[in-house]
């Protein structure tokens, strides 16, 4: 195993950023060799983006990809952009397997169960472990859009987000 040392001028969240970068950079260079249909990355992407009609006109979820994982036979990782309108947000959810968000631009506001409202600003990210509830995930601004880049490593065919009573 290789250990690699960061320099200690760079800060926790900016070595967590490279982190995200080069794991999605990973992910679709995976992808990008196999031959993926059309319909497969469709119905993959099909449960969450059906959550995004919930919500008000200017949230949405975008997909972006989606690629079986190789390595690990029955799973897929998928890629989507969250956008968040001033003052938007996403009801409480849960979501199939492990989740990491990048935010991209703006500030948002995340709570997993049981634990504190955190605000993450651009270049940041955080992590939901397999079964978490989301009980806040909204945009920190109600005069300023924010959106996130969301990395789900799941189950093959998995919904991957679940709205919550």
């Amino acid at each position: 195993m290789t250990v690699v040392s960061l320099p200690t001028t760079l800060a926790p969240s900016r070595s967590m950023a490279i982190a995200v970068v080069g794991g999605l950079a990973c992910a679709l260079a995976i992808g990008k060799a196999l031959p993926v249909t059309m319909d497969t990355i469709s119905g993959a992407l099909a449960p969450l983006c059906a959550t995004a009609a919930e919500s008000s006109p200017l949230d949405k979820v975008e997909p972006i990809d989606s690629y079986a994982l190789p390595n690990v036979p029955g799973k897929r990782v998928t890629i989507v952009r969250v956008f968040y309108g001033p003052g938007g947000f996403s009801r409480p959810h849960r979501h199939a397997g492990s989740v990491t968000a990048y935010i991209t631009k703006g500030e948002i506001r995340s709570q997993l169960g049981g634990g504190p409202v955190e605000t993450f600003g651009v270049g940041q990210s955080f992590f939901e472990p397999p079964g978490s509830t989301h009980l806040v995930s909204a945009n920190a601004s109600t005069t300023e859009p924010a959106e996130l880049i969301a990395v789900f490593v799941a189950d093959e065919g998995a919904q991957l987000t679940t709205l919550l009573e």
